[in-house]
């Protein structure tokens, strides 16, 4: 049997997962899972680098245990954060994250080079506050000396193989979240680079999902007692789950439903008109060539921050019944307002958001809780009528792929609220995409097509009708 690893670490947490093809079907087998934490550090919130690869290697290990070792691994994360590197590979600074106050004002400074227009007739990419073009301006502000000494830009799944492999690489999917990778040449855009003052060095040849960055390092072979091919999948979380959509057709639309809700279609050319930018959609660069033409919707971190406000007393399951039993009330929130980006209390923040807009203020959970969910199945059906706008195609169903797919009260909202026929599942979309990107390379499958008709019969797929 060859077995395939995926790793996949998400803004909340992680979890490694073994592939294996059986009869023409995909098995998966969990091997280890993990919490991903902020950290603070010099009055920044940073992501625990150290911590999340010494649960990579804890995994790695995990599968020598069990005997079964994978042929080869990828590693896909969330997008936009990255570290720099100097000449003996050594981070400069923190690695602070997108949640961080320091990107505030940030795109300001950039738009005094280049306007929000021209920028996205470029890129293609929405603006978010938190983008790696933003967020290089702020370490240009508050850090110039380390742009100064990197010599090397590493997004964090490229510093993760890093760690495991002693090369640097730098990926497609990911690179396209910085905003600074030109979407039509689909490569760095070392014109607007240069424009906004950084360092056109540390921007090295992008390289395709599917391409080997290399073995195990002699001190990572020793402690976990193998060798090991490192691929690069898909390295940006969404990517990788767009490609386990198990019957992409040209009328249904994806939700990569996770942390972030990511509701969008696959193109074969990007769209940058000034309608497409106002309405922020963004053209991330997919598996082979493709874009991933979406939106960025606030998701599961309201659903998530909420169960920590209370001390994970209650499980999903407990919050998503007493949202059903709050049922009739009223309120809806705009789900991607920044208040609810990083709030002390996202509950206070909901209560916040409705009073300030003149709505009934939710007084218990299931209240709080309902007000949510109506509000993330509105933002869909929005975004749905929206991308019927920019494409001029009628959608007659949506895939729901990512943990979210589990969640059965908003699914049946989102088909009420769409109109459209939801099919749910598989639940472990990205990791599965990780893992199909490594079958498709070591010859499993012809290519995607095939692959995706194989997911369609191993993953029980939940169909939920308006």
């Amino acid at each position: 049997m060859r077995y395939y690893l995926a790793v996949d670490i998400g803004a909340s947490s992680g979890k490694m997962l073994l592939g294996h093809v059986e009869n023409g079907n995909i098995a998966l087998e969990e091997v280890h899972r993990f919490d991903n934490n902020l950290v603070e550090k010099d009055g920044h919130q940073c992501w625990d680098l150290e911590n999340l690869f010494g649960c990579i290697v804890q995994g790695l290990k995990n599968c020598k245990a069990i005997g079964k070792i994978p042929h080869t691994m990828g590693i896909d994360t969330w997008g936009v954060d990255f570290v720099l590197l100097d000449k003996d590979f050594k981070i400069l600074g923190n690695s602070v994250a997108y949640r961080d106050s320091r990107n505030e004002g940030m795109d300001k400074y950039v738009e005094s080079f280049i306007s929000q227009q021209d920028l996205y007739s470029k890129t293609g990419i929405q603006k978010q506050q938190f983008n790696t073009i933003y967020q290089l301006a702020a370490v240009k502000k508050e850090n110039p000396e380390h742009l100064e000494q990197a010599e090397y830009f590493l997004m964090i799944p490229e510093y993760l193989n890093f760690l495991l492999t002693g090369i640097c690489r730098n990926e497609y999917t990911n690179a396209t979240t910085t905003g600074l990778v030109n979407t039509y040449e689909k490569t760095w855009d070392m014109e607007l680079i240069g424009l906004l003052g950084y360092p056109k060095k540390l921007f090295r040849p992008l390289s395709l999902p599917g391409t080997i960055v290399g073995g195990l390092s002699d001190k990572i072979k020793e402690e976990v007692g193998f060798d090991c091919t490192v691929i690069l999948p898909a390295t940006h979380d969404t990517g990788s789950a767009f490609l386990a959509v198990p019957s992409l057709d040209d009328n249904s639309v994806t939700i990569s439903s996770g942390t972030w809700s990511l509701i969008g279609v696959e193109n074969e050319k990007p769209i940058t008109t000034e309608q497409s930018r106002l309405n922020n959609f963004t053209n991330e660069g997919g598996y082979n060539y493709r874009y991933r033409y979406l939106k960025n919707i606030m998701g599961l971190w309201m659903i998530q921050s909420i169960r920590r406000n209370l001390d994970k007393k209650y499980s999903f399951a407990q919050l998503e019944e007493m949202a059903k039993e709050a049922g009739d009330f009223p309120s809806i929130v705009d789900v991607n307002d920044s208040s609810f980006l990083s709030p002390p209390s996202m509950i206070q923040a909901v209560k916040d958001y409705c009073q300030k807009t003149n709505q009934r203020v939710p007084e218990t959970i299931g209240e709080v809780m309902q007000c949510v969910y109506k509000s993330l199945a509105k933002s869909y059906a929005a975004a749905v009528r929206q991308l019927e706008e920019m494409t001029g195609k009628k959608y007659t169903s949506i895939n729901i792929v990512g943990g979210g797919s589990k969640d059965g009260y908003l699914n049946l909202l989102t088909a009420k609220e769409t109109g459209l026929t939801v099919y749910a599942g598989p639940g472990e979309g990205t990791a599965l995409g990780n893992i199909l990107v490594q079958m498709i390379q070591a010859g499993e499958f012809a290519g995607l097509s095939e692959a995706r008709a194989a997911i369609k019969n191993s993953f029980d797929i939940k169909t939920i009708n308006p």
